[in-house]
């Protein structure tokens, strides 16, 4: 039966295969050539984050968009000040590390099939709110690569897929927060995540970026033994 196959326990891989999906993870996120193509799946992770809060919180979720510059754009309505509304904004940078560091949970318990469609089960979830066309294109693809994996391959092979994306989640997880102030520091990106927040806090940037550097690099560091198994 498919229950009993989805909430059981799988071998866990051999440390090279941890280390071994650790690494390409960290050749995706490192060279610019190759971030600039998969830093699209981040922002799957980062609108989905705000999407998610702002429907737990009780907002009224519009729609989403993913864009081919990895930017994108999540829509709500709902009041324009308070809590759901800063819960709402601070969940972009702070969703792609928190989902790897409950992926690498999954992972750290043997749940490896679990974590595969609790990923699909969201990206479809996700599809239902896009809004434009190749944002469609980008979640129908990355819900394929989750739910072939899942059904057709190996046991060894989805360890290594779900493996390879946890370790994608936490490392490429970092990154983005640090462009951001890059960006910031030469004029652009005058309505980033950060600058919201501070407008609605009355909190400076600074202080949400040090969350959000915070949120990746403590998921970075906890999920990273969980998956080393330390």
């Amino acid at each position: 039966m498919v229950t009993p196959e989805v909430f059981g326990t799988q071998p866990a891989p051999e440390q090279w295969l941890v280390i071994v999906t650790a690494a390409l993870a960290l050749v995706a996120v490192v060279p610019h050539a190759l971030w600039r193509l998969s830093r699209n799946a981040i922002t799957i992770a980062h609108e989905g984050g705000h999407g998610l809060i702002a429907l737990v919180t009780g907002r009224r979720l519009q729609g989403i968009r993913l864009h081919s510059d990895t930017s994108g754009l999540t829509v709500s309505r709902g009041k324009p000040t308070g809590l759901g509304m800063i819960l709402t904004a601070a969940a972009g940078y702070t969703a792609p590390p928190l989902l790897g560091l409950g992926g690498a949970w999954l992972l750290a318990a043997h749940r490896i099939t679990l974590l595969l469609w609790v990923a699909t089960a969201l990206l479809i979830a996700m599809l239902v709110m896009i809004r434009n066309l190749y944002g469609a294109l980008t979640v129908i693809l990355t819900g394929a690569a989750f739910l072939l994996v899942s059904w057709l391959t190996e046991p060894a092979v989805q360890a290594a897929f779900a493996y390879a994306a946890v370790w994608f989640l936490l490392l490429g997880g970092v990154r983005p927060a640090f462009e951001l102030q890059a960006k910031r520091r030469h004029g652009g990106a005058p309505d980033s995540d950060a600058d919201q927040l501070a407008r609605l806090t009355h909190v400076p940037p600074a202080m949400w970026f040090f969350l959000f550097h915070a949120v990746s690099l403590c998921s970075l560091i906890g999920g990273g033994r969980w998956l080393l198994g330390l």
